[in-house]
């Protein structure tokens, strides 16, 4: 009986039937203490406990058989992280041991591992006459779980000279170090070692191995690499569906991805968060928070899955569903979650709402780099450049290293502000002070630089030089790269008033195949997201739109608006006025209520005609207009952008 409780993890009853043996007069014997101990590892908390059934062991002369000895040794290692000394108590019974088997080995290198002390467990190792294949195995375990893979690596190695047969553990050990560590050449190998030597991963056992190979072809961008595994597979389990449909989220393959969710047999809670998340991060947020919402029917949902399906507000820019959800997260207790807290800092900011972005940060219980740079992308972004160096000047006195991406956001806030000697001063430190090279995007920023740069400029970089070129009007451009740099340089024409030139920019697009990007800008009103396209018909209310804007027209030119006709081939004020931003800030001013902020957003950067049209309608209406287009936030009140024409 104690031995069928030990055999189902139930450590409370095996003692206590323990106690009833002994108060009936039944002397234990090996067997017992052997099934005993096993079982008293499950319930055993401090080392008072440990003792007291070490003492009843010795007072029954138990202690001279091996298989009691290696169950002593386990409630020690078992028991350790309550333990002052665990595994000094469990080294003086192997010491003290006569005879040693695999079971023993491996209990205290397994115990070393578990506790952090990684070289003494590399010590005893050494100290083996013959090792053991399940001792190697814990080595490399061991090896892989504390981020030290070239130990790991060169274990398996000499587990390899030695002639132990490498089995479906030390596959599963090296090949997840591989993936986490992103070798993938030497994860390939490895993946090549296992079918040259024939060893066919067809039974249950090596269903871990195969996850592992799925696992590191997806974390390394081959997915349909991993594709290929996993349809071999004889056999699948969560970790596989996750895998693969991980994979395919990571590379923005959402209607692979979409497949593999629909094929799954069960789903987990994993498994709704990485399909949630993936919708959101690319581009889908309506059917994140559809997804959300189903998975809400047979699930409870965790703090990653709101982070997902706030990540999705704010790409919609859904300001009210986010708070809705916000107060759902407060009232599941998930309010000091720091994945829901970095996700709603970025939903307040990319709704507008920069404010409340900065009362999470300052309330979140904690913070950590991911925190301190969606703030400082939330100020960047809303033009507070000054407030956003502010926030970073905080971090590094927090102790906080800030990483290539910091910077890469510090610079776009200097960027966005005009700040060029602040932009300068930190682009210099990135190497001076912390050893980070400056990449494309970095070079981008700084495009003072440009001629200076170590290697070929790409689209980036000549992007953000033509954008500054049309600010200052300088006509000295180089040769674009795709579809956003054309019609940077479209405009430069544009705004040149070189009319011939923008229309051969135009056909050169035409004849290179370049598309451009249709414009679409949307809101939120009344609980529901607004989509509006360039000279949209499909709107119900669209037609009400295009009245409404006609009637403001009359009254912007008696303020002064003239349309910039140069923004079009033709000189067509009607093609102005049916831009997307246009539309959907005119449904806006429509439909919220007298004196409420319209706040729209566009997948492009706001057309020059229509960002001076809305200075304007805010000084006409009286009311303030918020656009995020492409790169940034455009604050319009009283006839100002908070941009400064800057953008």
């Amino acid at each position: 009986m104690i031995t069928g409780f030990s055999h189902n993890n139930d450590g409370y009853n095996a003692v206590k039937l323990f106690n009833e043996m002994r108060k009936y007069g039944f002397k234990p014997d090996n067997l017992t203490f052997a099934s005993l101990l096993s079982a008293a590892a499950l319930v055993a908390h401090d080392e008072k406990e440990c003792k007291q059934l070490h003492c009843n062991v010795v007072k029954a002369g138990a202690d001279l058989f091996a298989s009691v000895l290696n169950a002593l040794i386990s409630l020690y290692v078992k028991c350790g992280f309550s333990l002052l000394s665990p595994m000094s108590d469990a080294r003086k019974l192997f010491d003290q041991m006569e005879k040693r088997d695999e079971l023993s080995w491996m209990s205290m290198i397994t115990g070393y591992v578990r506790n952090g002390e990684i070289e003494s467990a590399r010590e005893l190792f050494d100290g083996m006459n013959e090792k053991l294949q399940v001792v190697y195995n814990a080595m490399i375990s061991g090896y892989v779980q504390h981020g030290f893979m070239l130990k790991a690596l060169e274990m398996f190695k000499n587990m390899h000279l030695e002639g132990i047969e490498l089995d479906e553990f030390t596959y599963t050990s090296v090949v997840s170090g591989c993936a986490n560590s992103g070798l993938f050449l030497i994860g390939k190998q490895v993946h090549a070692s296992i079918l040259r030597t024939g060893w066919r991963p067809a039974s249950k056992l090596a269903l871990p191995v195969n996850n592992a190979l799925v696992t590191l072809y997806c974390k390394c961008g081959k997915v349909d690499q991993a594709r290929q595994i996993f349809d071999s597979m004889l056999e699948k389990d969560h970790v596989s569906w996750n895998a693969i449909l991980s994979g395919y989220v990571s590379v923005g393959r959402i209607d692979g991805a979409k497949n593999v969710f629909s094929a799954m047999p069960e789903k987990d809670l994993l498994t709704w968060m990485v399909m949630i998340s993936g919708f959101a991060q690319n581009g889908y947020g309506e059917d994140a928070l559809k997804l959300f919402d189903r998975m809400r029917t047979g699930l409870t949902p965790c703090d990653y899955s709101f982070a997902g399906a706030i990540t999705a507000c704010a790409s919609l820019g859904a300001l009210e569903h986010g708070r809705h959800l916000h107060a759902q997260l407060i009232q599941l207790g998930f309010n000091s979650s720091l994945s829901a807290g970095n996700a709603l800092i970025t939903m307040y900011a990319r709704c507008g709402v920069v404010e409340a972005a900065h009362v999470v940060f300052h309330t979140m219980p904690y913070i950590d780099s991911v925190s301190w740079n969606a703030m400082i992308t939330a100020l960047g972004q809303h033009g507070h450049g000054l407030k956003a160096l502010k926030v970073f000047d905080l971090m590094l006195q927090e102790n906080i290293k800030p990483d290539r991406i910091t910077f890469l956001i510090v610079l776009t806030s200097c960027s966005h502000s005009g700040l060029v000697k602040e932009g300068c001063k930190y682009f210099e430190s990135m190497d001076n002070d912390y050893g980070i090279t400056p990449d494309e995007d970095h070079y981008a920023q700084a495009n003072d630089l440009i001629q200076n740069l170590p290697f070929k400029p790409g689209a980036p970089i000549w992007e953000a030089l033509l954008n500054g070129c049309r600010i200052h009007g300088n006509m000295e451009v180089v040769t674009p790269q795709h579809d956003g740099t054309y019609i940077l340089l479209a405009n430069m024409y544009a705004d040149a008033g070189r009319r011939e030139d923008m229309a051969k920019v135009r056909m050169m697009m035409r004849e290179r195949g370049v598309k451009k990007e249709p414009g679409c800008s949307w809101l939120e009103v009344a609980n529901k997201v607004h989509v509006f396209l360039v000279d949209d018909t499909s709107h119900p209310q669209v037609h009400e739109v295009y009245t409404y804007l006609r009637e403001l027209g009359v009254k912007m030119r008696k303020l002064g608006y003239v349309p910039d006709t140069k923004y079009v081939l033709h000189d067509m004020e009607y093609a102005l006025s049916t831009h997307s931003e246009r539309l959907a800030v005119g449904f806006g001013l429509l439909k919220l209520s007298r004196g409420a902020t319209v706040q729209v957003l566009k997948n492009l950067r706001i057309c020059g005609d229509c960002h001076t049209a809305f200075k304007f309608i805010s000084k006409l209406v009286e009311r303030e207009i918020v656009v995020r287009d492409g790169r940034r936030f455009h604050h319009f009140r009283n006839g100002e952008c908070s941009c400064g024409n800057y953008w």
